[in-house]
């Protein structure tokens, strides 16, 4: 039996891993668990599989979950309770913080040469080469969970990056795909957050509609499979059935298709090597009305050309980038700006930044709370 410790319980992708566990009760159990600020839910899991730590990040509702937790059972708090988390032994560590919150217990648990299932992509856009250098030296090992590097991985499990003359990460356009530029400037939260076909936390559904959501994964591929950045492609396909290409050097092309479903890649990412029995929906070919690809529209959608600019100049740039574009992302789901406000505003940040070009942790940690800070002044909000 697999012992799980699982990072962002309480978030869309935490709530389909443990849909799994419950799936299957002889195979995993859940040892620890995180949450935020969705105290009701983290009580209710915790009294359902009853792992031995639980933490919450937000440290003035500490009392609150101790208060409401069965005997026994042990309460972490803030970010020093994640990183302690994070060193504790498991069978798998599952990454699901959206956002840079995840980067310090990220290390600490490739520091302790866990197995990691890693659903936050940020750590990677930020700390590439850092992750991979850690995940190298201390013998850990990253899963991807995002479904487009799930299925890159199948796509390309036994072949040596060099046979690769291309990687294609599909994305099914967001909401916004049909949309005209025009409407952009006036458009509502709740009409960027009607995803067509994927149900994802809100920053993840606005980074879709922007394409930035593409462009991080772009840079989390090249690190994830050391592929060449030239070779990393963007295609849309709105039905959302394959999730990622390969097509090697000899012409040939492997894909990998399963229905728009994160538990796809949960249970991939849970009962990795082996290749378990699932219950759940299956690609019905006879059934399908037709595959479509398009090339990504970036005079509508410039975030695509931003992230491949900044994983082409590497140093903190990439970090600047995610911290802009996560605290941009927020100010607008709080209506504080507008959409379009998102990306003029990491793009005018990526133009101030003076990159580091070899930054060790505290660098991209800095990085990154630059690029947030500098949102706030942009707008004049306070912190």
């Amino acid at each position: 039996m697999k012992e799980i410790i699982l990072f962002g319980s309480t978030g869309s992708v935490g709530r389909s891993v443990l849909d799994i566990v419950r799936r299957y009760p002889a195979s995993f159990r859940v040892k620890g668990l995180t949450g935020h600020g969705n105290t009701e839910l983290l009580l209710a899991q915790a009294e359902e599989f009853r792992p031995e730590f639980l933490a919450i990040t937000d440290e003035n509702k500490y009392g609150q979950i101790k208060r409401g937790l069965p005997d026994g059972m042990r309460v972490l708090s803030g970010e020093a309770g994640l990183e302690e988390m994070a060193s504790k032994d498991a069978s798998l560590i599952f990454m699901a913080i959206s956002g840079t919150a995840s980067l310090k217990p990220l290390v600490v648990s490739l520091k302790k040469g866990n197995r990691v299932a890693l659903a936050s992509k940020e750590p990677v856009v930020s700390a590439g080469n850092l992750i991979k250098s850690l995940e190298k030296q201390y013998g850990a090992s990253i899963i991807p969970v995002d479904s487009e590097h799930s299925a890159a991985m199948q796509c390309l499990s036994g072949r040596a990056p060099s046979d690769v003359r291309a990687l294609y990460l599909t994305g099914s356009g967001g909401a916004l795909k049909d949309r005209n530029k025009e409407d952009f400037e006036k458009l509502t939260v709740e009409e960027v957050l009607d995803h067509p076909t994927w149900d994802m936390g809100p920053k993840i559904t606005v980074d879709s509609a922007t394409l930035m959501n593409k462009g991080l994964e772009v840079i989390e591929a090249r690190w994830l499979f050391d592929i060449e950045p030239e070779k990393i492609k963007v295609v849309i396909h709105p039905e959302a059935v394959v999730h990622s290409l390969a097509e090697f050097r000899d012409g040939t092309v492997t894909a990998s298709l399963f229905m728009p479903d994160m538990r796809f890649p949960v249970l991939k990412a849970l009962s990795y090597p082996e290749i378990v029995e699932s219950d759940l929906p299956r690609v019905d070919l006879a059934r399908l009305k037709g595959l479509s690809f398009e090339e990504p529209d970036t005079s509508r959608f410039p975030a695509l050309d931003l992230a491949y600019e900044a994983l082409k100049e590497g140093g903190t740039l990439p970090a600047v980038l995610n911290g802009a574009n996560e605290k941009a992302v927020k100010l607008f789901l709080d209506n504080r700006i507008d959409f379009t406000d998102i990306t003029r505003s990491v793009e005018k940040i990526m133009r101030e930044h003076k990159s580091v070009k070899d930054p060790d942790l505290e660098d991209i940690l800095q990085a990154e709370k630059w690029g947030e800070t500098r949102v706030l002044e942009m707008f004049g909000i306070k912190k």
